[in-house]
């Protein structure tokens, strides 16, 4: 894929301007978005992906278009489940509503930064170590195997006990008291650390380890730096009005980790035979359309799925 220096430079440039924009607008009046305002915003981010890879599609291809459209659905999907942990996260940190939209800026600016370094980390590794898809299709299927098993034992997660946060708390003298993205100050004659310090540090860390899964799932749709880079971008644009708009819904994907653990165990399974293809083992590859079309399905027999379960055990409730 041939992208020009143009094309990169308007890229990074309008993603700087929509960061420092949300940025501008949050510090500026602080406050729970409506769910009018959660939609049109979202609305305005999924349409620029589907129209931003038409033209990926028009100019570069179409392979290189279901390429995109295929990295932008998985990664996609993996936030709306990343959604679950914040929501968790807030919820256990005591976040007041008025100020999650400031934490979760902060932590997209960072699952940016994280996906960047990881990113720019995974294309070394696959220009010098041939065996590194074998790695990563390995790791996606362990995943995919430990979301089954988390399912069946109903393990809730709990981003806020981590070994780094509990560390943190411990060794922090921290305030009650939110006051935005304002860190310390002086208290009773002492210097205090807000408590969104640890908030930004928990959401950090669960970037961190959000990154291991997304980065090598988006290496099995494509290899090009461009179309992962911006694949990650629009997945990550919409995240904070979508954290609003569909909090109370989340609770009713029941089956959701279990439509992502097909999906990374497909990925998995591509990135192997991938793998086995460029060391002349098969013949053959996966075909990127038809990963498209397994990933839709998944995600549409998952969300059915788990509405029709919610919704009779709410009528056998009643």
């Amino acid at each position: 894929m041939d992208v020009s220096t143009l094309e990169w430079t308007i890229t990074l440039g309008v993603t700087i301007a929509v960061l420092l924009f949300d940025v501008v607008v949050i510090a500026r009046d602080p406050h729970e978005p409506s769910m009018r305002e959660c939609a049109i915003a979202l609305s305005v981010y999924v349409g620029a992906a589907i129209l931003f890879g038409a033209w990926v599609w028009i100019y570069h291809g179409h392979d290189f278009g279901i390429e995109f459209y295929t990295g932008w659905l998985v990664e996609y999907s993996l936030s709306v489940d990343n959604l679950f942990v914040f929501i968790v996260l807030m919820a256990a940190l005591k976040v007041p509503r008025e100020y999650q939209q400031e934490a979760l800026m902060v932590g997209i600016i960072l699952a940016l930064i994280f996906r960047g370094i990881f990113i720019a980390v995974g294309f070394q590794m696959i220009d010098r170590f041939s065996w590194v898809f074998y790695a990563f299709g390995a790791f996606l299927i362990y995943t995919a195997i430990g979301l089954v098993r988390s399912y069946r034992s109903h393990e809730d997660e709990h981003p806020e006990n981590s070994r780094v946060v509990r560390f943190a708390q411990r060794h922090l003298k921290t305030s009650e008291e939110f006051r935005g993205l304002k860190m310390w100050w002086t208290e009773n004659g002492k210097r205090v650390v807000s408590p969104m310090l640890i908030v930004i540090i928990a959401l950090g860390f669960t970037d961190i380890m959000f990154a291991l899964d997304s980065i090598p799932a988006i290496f099995g749709i494509t290899q090009e730096p461009y179309l992962v880079f911006t694949a990650n971008v629009f997945a990550l644009m919409g995240l904070r009005q979508l954290y609003f708009l569909i909090g109370g819904l989340l609770k009713r994907l029941v089956y959701l980790s279990l439509g992502l653990a097909f999906i990374l165990g497909w990925i998995g399974v591509k990135l192997i035979v991938h793998a086995m293809h460029e060391g002349h083992l098969v013949e053959f590859e996966i075909p990127t359309l038809m990963s498209l079309a397994v990933i839709l399905v998944t995600l549409a027999v998952t969300t059915l799925a788990s509405l029709r379960k919610t919704r009779q055990e709410e009528q056998a409730a009643t």
